[in-house]
């Protein structure tokens, strides 16, 4: 398993949200992609760069636009977060609707 894995809910259909490409960025003086992928049908991305990363800040960029449509108001959800132990897993949801999304360190 990768050391982030990320789902998507999409709150107003009440079920995943599949096809969102994902993109997993390293942040040093400035931000290099390190992996992409894109959610599964159960809204998941379980394989998404190595096995382990050293404690650092990263991002994920979701597409959203390509799954929300042309004209959505979001369409791009980008979710900063720091890694500080390297040898804990690190999974980062989304809860997304068509105007808002959260997120949280899921387990």
């Amino acid at each position: 398993m990768s050391h982030v894995t990320t789902h998507v809910l999409d709150t107003a259909r009440g079920h995943p949200a599949a096809g969102i490409p994902v993109r997993l960025d390293a942040r040093d003086d400035d931000w290099s992609t390190i992996a992409t992928a894109a959610t599964d049908d159960d809204g998941r991305v379980r394989d998404l760069g190595p096995e382990s990363l050293p404690a650092g800040v990263y991002r994920l960029v979701f597409d959203t636009e390509s799954y929300l449509g042309g004209d959505c108001f979001l369409p791009e959800v980008t979710v900063a977060f720091r890694i500080t132990d390297p040898t804990a897993h690190y999974h980062v949801p989304v809860l997304l609707s068509p105007f808002s999304y959260s997120t949280y360190r899921g387990s």
